[in-house]
């Protein structure tokens, strides 16, 4: 995916000068050993300030993004924490754990180290990762960077993210519209414009010579589905618009998502639904949000760089029937109903995640409103079928009214029961989701979009979040874990 980052890490050992530098240097070695491919060994290891600087210097002219800094021994507490300081990316610090020498000229006492750079990390105010147990093995070092590398390309990711929106939210859906003051805090830009300047821009690429190349490719990708051929040149229009804008309004920054508004005026203006270009977008790693939704489109962006994979933006949609969950689900998977929902969005999801007979539709309560009912013309243009069966991670981030940044999380799986409905939509089931839904979505006041990663990466991102300085980190606590506002007798 070019529009997320590739990380390129680096790894520094340090050593206090009144223990060996030898054990730093082997065990960084070892550690490379048990890595393999991918991390480059500055070969300085750093005793002082000096050094500090003269092996950043040396990461940065070998390109690398994403530090590891390792504390080979007990480390020198100001020029470690000054490798984070001066560093311009995301660095994780580890140690190394006894057992591979003598305790009496072997003995590195990196598991004391650690303690004196947290502190001296803590009194600088400066953000590092440190994994859950960060003092290892080389094997089990090596495994902790590998953990590293989706946490650092979605940090580099957002730090260099812009977010660019077209339209205000759509009347009645207020919710998802939140303070912009959280994306500055977490560094993330953001470009407002008119949907009137898309229109403008679409007009302008009318005839463009790229469009049948772009057709070509949505008939390769849709096969002999519905496709709506007379649509095709209106929807391969929009795409390049899309992109163009995006190559020329990320400025300084290297990567970009959408926020956009969709509807009502949308189809009455473009002649269809955007749902199918934006599907195609986030396939890419470009994730279109719909309905203006900021922090969905913040939300989509780091769950694509954390998986490397195509991401999607539903509803919390509706409950499953009871006559659905009795004869596909009861006896065959241990979820409850109240387990169970709905998330469905008109069809913006990729055709990658979606069941082999998904097809371009038509928005059947577009068509309601704009269409009364009738033959679809300009509501045509969603993507819509079932969302394949698999593991999946709904989350979000989110800056409330208050301008305060917090977040849910929740690894579920879509089952593979047919929704017998439309949209994009697939049969979620989440370990006690009545009671998330409840204490956690409605209590703390979260909007009906959420965020959908195609794999269980909720430990990933909690640590991306936690790195951001989310205090309020949500999740879907087990049976004999009651929420705060959770009645006991209920």
């Amino acid at each position: 995916m070019a529009n997320i980052p590739d990380v390129k890490l680096g790894i520094i050992a340090v050593s206090r000068d009144c223990f060996p530098i030898a054990l730093s240097t082997q065990r960084r070695k070892n550690i490379v050993a048990a890595y393999g491919e991918g991390l480059y060994e500055c070969p300085i290891t750093v005793e002082n300030e000096l050094d500090a600087l003269a092996a950043l210097e040396d990461v940065k002219a070998n390109g690398v993004n994403a530090l590891v800094v390792f504390l080979g021994n007990f480390g020198p507490e100001t020029p470690e924490t000054l490798l984070c300081q001066k560093f311009d990316g995301p660095t994780m610090y580890i140690a190394a754990a006894e057992g591979d020498g003598d305790l009496i000229n072997g003995r590195g006492d990196a598991y004391c180290g650690v303690l004196n750079c947290s502190y001296n990390l803590g009194m600088r105010h400066l953000k590092a990762y440190i994994p859950e147990y960060p003092v290892g093995t080389a094997g089990e070092c090596a495994e902790m960077i590998r953990g590293f590398v989706p946490i650092a390309r979605a940090i580099i990711g957002v730090r260099n993210l812009k977010i660019i929106t077209f339209g205000p939210r759509p009347q009645d859906f207020f919710a998802c519209n939140a303070p912009i003051k959280g994306l500055y805090e977490l560094g993330v830009e953001i470009e407002e414009n008119s949907e009137l300047d898309l229109l403008v821009s679409y007009k302008a690429h009318a005839g463009d010579v790229r469009i049948p190349a772009v057709i070509a490719d949505m008939e390769a990708e849709m096969g002999d589905r519905q496709i709506y051929p007379d649509l095709l040149e209106r929807m391969a229009q929009f795409e390049l618009t899309l992109l163009d804008w995006a190559e020329a309004h990320k400025g300084a920054r290297k990567y970009v998502a959408f926020a956009d508004k969709c509807w009502p005026a949308f189809p009455e203006q473009f002649g269809f639904e955007p749902c199918y270009v934006n599907s195609r977008l986030a396939a890419r790693g470009i994730p279109v949000a719909c309905e203006v939704d900021i922090y969905g489109a913040l939300s989509e962006y780091i769950g694509a760089c954390i998986t490397g994979d195509a991401v999607t933006l539903l509803d919390i949609n509706n409950s499953v029937p009871k006559y659905i969950y009795d004869e596909d689900i009861a006896g065959k998977w241990g979820y409850d109903i109240k387990d169970t929902f709905m998330g469905f969005h008109c069809g913006n999801t990729p055709s990658c995640k979606m069941c082999g007979d998904c097809a371009v539709k038509y928005q059947l309560i577009q068509n309601r409103l704009l269409e009364n009912g009738g033959t679809p013309d300009i509501t045509r243009g969603t993507l819509e079928g079932d969302i394949a069966s698999g593991d999946i991670t709904f989350y979000r981030l989110q800056c409330d009214a208050q301008g305060n940044l917090r977040a849910y999380i929740a690894q579920g799986e879509v089952l593979p029961v047919p929704t017998r409905s439309f949209g994009g939509i697939g049969i979620f089931a989440i370990p006690e989701m009545g009671r998330f839904y409840r204490h956690v979505l409605i209590q703390k006041g979260y909007p009906h979009h959420g965020a959908v990663a195609f794999a269980h990466c909720g430990k990933t991102l909690f640590e991306v979040l936690k790195y951001f300085g989310i205090s309020d980190i949500a999740y879907n606590q087990p049976r004999n874990q009651p929420y705060a506002t959770e009645n006991p007798w209920a």
